[in-house]
């Protein structure tokens, strides 16, 4: 029962953080303010993300805008491995636990967008449910993995 609420808290952010609009989820004046002397400018500045129908980086968006969105994919990939790890220890020894997980990851990843897409400035984005699967992917892989070397 503990591992289900647990899960239940990862949903309750979700569902917190996707109900709100870009501007109260911004985190760029900390940025402004925490990175005022732009750490890893060059480096970053080669980095072109294609996401939709344009190329992401710091010559498109300027620094902190760009530093903003490596973040909230970041918190895709990790908040979403999460939900996977709690979806895959919730289902506990049972069979098919990682694809239970992965699926089920992958399905709350869709109806999170759907529903996003509901919030004022706020899109569906196909791109931000394979960053969530991958990271579903990642975290699940690691623990599986992690297993089998511990049977072995």
């Amino acid at each position: 029962m503990k591992k289900w609420f647990i899960l239940l808290i990862f949903l309750v952010v979700l569902i917190l953080s996707s109900s709100m609009t870009y501007e109260q989820q911004s985190i760029i004046p900390e940025l402004e303010e925490i990175l005022a002397n732009k750490p890893f400018e060059q480096q970053l500045s080669r980095l072109h993300i294609p996401y939709w129908d344009t190329v992401v980086s710091i010559e498109e968006r300027g620094y902190f805008k760009f530093v903003e969105f490596l973040i909230r994919k970041l918190t895709h990939f990790v908040g979403f491995g999460c939900i996977a790890l709690g979806l895959y220890f919730a289902w506990g020894k049972r069979r098919y636990a990682a694809g239970v997980a992965l699926f089920g990851t992958t399905l709350i990843a869709l109806l999170d967008e759907y529903r996003q897409s509901f919030t004022p400035g706020r899109m569906m984005s196909a791109q931000d449910v394979a960053v969530d699967t991958a990271g579903a992917l990642v975290f699940v892989g690691i623990v599986v993995l992690v297993r089998k070397v511990r049977k072995a």
